[in-house]
Order: C-alpha cells, then sequence, then structure tokens
C-alpha cells in the first residue's frame, strides 16, 4: 500500500506559480505573447478550476477519498473522468498554463513541465498501482478505456 504524501498536488501548484513568477520577472528570457492576447490565458485558467473543481466535488458527492493515497471506496469514472484518469491534476495544469500565457513569457512557461513531472512520477504513477490494489479488474476495464492524460 502507497504511503500518503507530506506534499499534497496544490502545494506543488503554489510553489510552481510562485517559480513562474521569479522566472517570468526575472529570467523573462523572451515575451512571446503581448498585450491583449494575453489575456486568453484567463479561459485556461477558469477552465482548469472548473474541470479541478467539479472532480474534487465528484469525490466528495461519491464520499470517497480526496486527498491523494486516502481511503478509495468508489472508482469515480464519470464528468471529466470519462475524458481523462487524472482530471484534477489536467486542470492544475491548465491553470499553470493559463498562468504561463498571462505572462507570455519564456521564463514563465519553464517550470511548468517539472511541475508535471513532480506530479506524474510523484502521484499519478503510484496512484495507479493504489488503485489497481483496491479496485483490480474495474479499474483495469477504466484504465484500458480511459488515457492518463487526454
Amino acid at each position: 500500500m502507497e504511503k500518503k504524501r507530506k506534499i499534497i498536488p496544490p502545494v506543488y501548484l503554489l510553489g510552481t506559480l510562485v517559480l513562474m513568477w521569479l522566472c517570468h520577472r526575472y529570467v523573462p528570457v523572451y515575451q512571446y505573447i503581448v498585450e491583449p492576447a494575453v489575456y486568453s490565458g484567463i479561459i485556461l485558467v477558469f477552465c482548469g478550476i472548473t474541470v479541478a473543481a467539479v472532480s474534487a466535488g465528484m469525490f466528495k458527492v461519491a464520499d470517497t477519498g480526496l486527498e491523494p493515497f486516502s481511503e478509495a471506496t468508489v472508482l469515480v469514472t464519470g464528468g471529466f473522468f470519462r475524458v481523462t484518469r487524472n482530471p484534477m491534476y489536467m486542470g492544475m495544469f491548465l491553470m499553470l498554463a493559463g498562468v504561463a500565457i498571462l505572462m507570455g513569457s519564456v521564463g514563465a512557461v519553464l517550470p511548468v513541465p517539472v511541475f508535471v513531472l513532480i506530479i506524474r512520477n510523484n502521484f499519478v504513477l503510484a496512484e495507479e498501482r493504489f488503485m489497481e490494489s483496491v479496485f483490480g479488474q474495474p479499474y483495469l476495464d477504466y484504465k484500458s478505456k480511459v488515457r492518463r492524460w487526454i
């Protein structure tokens, strides 16, 4: 059984946002998007918040553990979970992508792939093993039909 992580994904999200700002401010490299186009990032931020919040709400409605590696009592497969096995993480990525567009600099983009790798390596892969051990064949069937990301 997987152990709970001391640092949960929203902390990595906030840390990445701080790093994005620092990189944008001190290592902007190149401003690839300028006003008014930068404001299109608001759409991605809103979509990311929506995807993450709706998906987290589905866990609450199903009365199953929301925090990674907490007790899983129900395999949630509806809503955004029909499109991706990780909609909450996908929502976080969309938020970061939107903020990167809002900032418009290459420097702001640099921390985003690091966030994705940390989430994939520290959470997603282990959560998949955890879900297989808890739900067995129903999870394997779900996993074979729905992609990890998109």
